[in-house]
């Protein structure tokens, strides 16, 4: 795409949804951070039915470690690999502990540094709880900056690059959440919904659908 492609690309996203949010529940930046580390490999929907009760006793990693790492398990059963999810976060609620006075860093070395915590896991708690702009690549958000010629990349570390690089700093602070959700909801993986897309015309995928 061209620079001025690329504006009209998210200036259309933000037209249609101007204050885009994540779609994991949480109420504070520890409760966001443990939503994200658990969505690995599993639906926002699927986190979010199981932390509502949880984030209804636990909101602090203090609170965490006493629950421990057994009854941590029993309630995010339903989540794929709860038991050694359930295992980073009461081992990363206990370093928070330790080395930040129960906060959650606002920096991105010392996030990763915490057990089940990546680039992508890091980058979603820095925009969404600290207002950074950065830019969280998931599969959803890797698919559509391949697919439209966004930003292509072969690893989500290479479209991350060219996504900061090639976004205007104005949509910044949103763009990996019209990214993710176009690509939950309209360039969905099996088949994308070409005749309902916004930015259709600005997009280089070759197979539209009809």
């Amino acid at each position: 795409m061209t620079a001025d492609d690329i504006d009209c690309f998210y200036a259309r996203l933000a037209a249609a949804n101007p204050e885009p949010r994540s779609e994991l529940h949480y109420v504070n930046a520890y409760t966001l951070l443990v939503a994200v580390v658990l969505s690995a490999q599993a639906t926002d929907a699927g986190v979010n039915k199981a932390t509502g009760p949880l984030f209804a006793r636990v909101t602090t990693p203090e609170a965490m470690v006493a629950l421990g790492e057994e009854a941590l398990r029993e309630a995010i059963k339903t989540i794929g690999l709860y038991k050694n999810k359930a295992r980073n976060v009461v081992a990363l609620s206990h370093l928070l502990v330790e080395r930040h006075g129960g906060a959650v860093p606002r920096d991105r070395a010392a996030l990763e540094a915490l057990p089940g915590v990546g680039r992508k896991t890091a980058n979603v708690v820095l925009n969404v709880a600290f207002g950074e702009p950065t830019i969280a690549v998931d599969t959803h958000c890797f698919r559509v900056a391949n697919r439209t010629g966004l930003a292509p990349g072969k690893t989500p570390l290479e479209v991350e690059e060219k996504l900061l690089a090639a976004t205007p700093a104005k949509w910044l602070q949103h763009a990996h959440h019209w990214l993710i959700l176009h690509g939950r909801y309209v360039c969905k993986a099996k088949k994308p919904d070409c005749p309902t897309c916004i930015v259709r015309d600005l997009c280089a995928y070759a197979d539209k659908t009809r």
